[in-house]
């Protein structure tokens, strides 16, 4: 018995032909359990650069499929793996080089700047001050005989003799006025949804949410603010795509204040400041993929979820800082700008009619196929070369005219 010397790579690495023991006959089965092969694109192997551009996927992204392997076709990209892998506004390390996406800094907050309760305690207690204080002036004025005659009269109280009023006595009155004031003064009706956000000469001093009579300080300024969940939708927003093509986007935000003290203290207007960070936020969403893709399968800007989820992320973490939360940043459209629709329109309907073309195409081939080989396969006709091209032909005709491609 003579034995074949065998390589090592044909001894570790090739799969047991059908002749020799444990191996099946048709059934390839790798010797290396854990190994995995990656395909590289025929046209990288003859590039000269050598730098990190070569088949960038972004981070996070999941290949799909390859339509035709061995030709260089670079994998497709789902689209909300695509954009999940945008530059989010967070406070992240910076990128490594040949990274392909910069993470960019959050806009940085007042740390001393946070929501606190303020004191308010119920109007009623401040109702009930008021009411003694004015009953003790009236008590003072009676008791000091200032009071007319005939009011005596009317209010039923025995006279008191007039013997003029005292330093002492003004000062007792002026207390009293002043305690009448700031117990009425500083009454206030909390409503539902509002928050008054209070500052003492410049200073902070605290939000309150109460509702119903509440009493807080005249001495504060007061500033009402609308903590109910709003909504706001934009008018046509211009923006380009990955292409450049021009559109005009609508987007629904949906949105509330959760720190009234940013809000109102740390930006000077927060539904502009919210509104401009919409716009500045859907331009770069938007400018990452194409608004179609007409001849492949490609994502596209057409995923309104992955584009919304996105567009919520970069929102809300701009939005943050200024205490404003927002819940959704959806885009309601997304269409061609005026000077170009009609162009893009068109390019659409040819691109779904070569589509729909090519698998009318591809059905009548195979229709063809089949029809061909059960013919000669069950001896019904024997034909030449020429006879089959000729039946192939006549076929081919008479399935795409009646299928409706001519």
């Amino acid at each position: 018995m003579t034995s074949t010397p065998t390589s090592p790579s044909q001894s570790y690495l090739s799969p047991p032909s059908a002749e020799e023991p444990g191996g099946e006959s048709g059934r390839w089965a790798p010797l290396i359990r854990n190994e995995t092969t990656t395909e590289i694109p025929v046209h990288l192997l003859f590039r000269d650069d050598t730098g990190p551009t070569a088949l960038t996927l972004p981070s996070g992204a999941a290949v799909v499929n390859r339509r035709r392997q061995g030709t260089g076709e670079q994998p497709r990209v789902t689209p909300r793996a695509a954009l999940r892998s945008l530059p989010r506004a967070a406070s992240a390390s910076p990128s490594a080089p040949g990274q392909a996406c910069s993470v960019r800094p959050a806009t940085p907050a007042d740390p001393g700047l946070a929501e606190r309760p303020g004191a308010a305690p119920s109007g009623w207690y401040a109702v009930a001050a008021g009411t003694v204080a004015l009953a003790a002036g009236a008590a003072v004025v009676w008791w000091t005989g200032a009071v007319p005659a005939a009011a005596t009269v009317l209010l039923g109280l025995p006279p008191r003799p007039y013997n003029g009023i005292g330093l002492a006595v003004w000062a007792l009155l002026a207390l009293l006025v002043l305690a009448v004031l700031f117990a009425f003064g500083g009454l206030g009706r909390g409503r539902v949804g509002h928050a008054w956000v209070l500052s003492l000469f410049g200073d902070y001093r605290g939000s309150v949410r109460r509702t119903g009579l509440v009493w807080v300080s005249p001495m504060m300024l007061r500033r009402r603010v609308d903590v109910r969940l709003r909504h706001w939708r934009s008018e046509p927003l211009p923006a380009v795509d990955a292409n450049g093509v021009a559109l005009r986007v609508v987007v629904l935000v949906v949105w509330r204040i959760r720190d009234t003290a940013r809000a109102m203290l740390a930006v000077e207007d927060h539904a502009r400041y919210l509104r401009e960070q919409v716009e500045a936020a859907m331009a770069r969403v938007l400018s990452q993929l194409p608004a179609d893709a007409f001849h492949d399968d490609a994502p596209t800007l057409r995923d309104a979820e992955a584009v919304g989820d996105a567009l919520t992320r970069m929102v809300s973490a701009e939005a943050a800082p200024v205490g404003i939360e927002v819940f959704s940043a959806q885009p309601t459209s997304i269409e061609y700008a005026p000077e170009v629709a009609a162009a893009m329109q068109r390019r659409r309907v040819a691109a779904l009619d070569a589509r729909h073309q090519g698998s009318v195409l591809t059905s009548v081939v195979d229709a063809v196929d089949d029809t061909v080989t059960r013919l000669t396969s069950r001896g019904l006709v024997e034909l030449d070369d020429y006879e089959r091209k000729a039946l192939v032909k006549d076929l081919t005709v008479a399935f795409y005219t009646g299928r409706g491609g001519g």
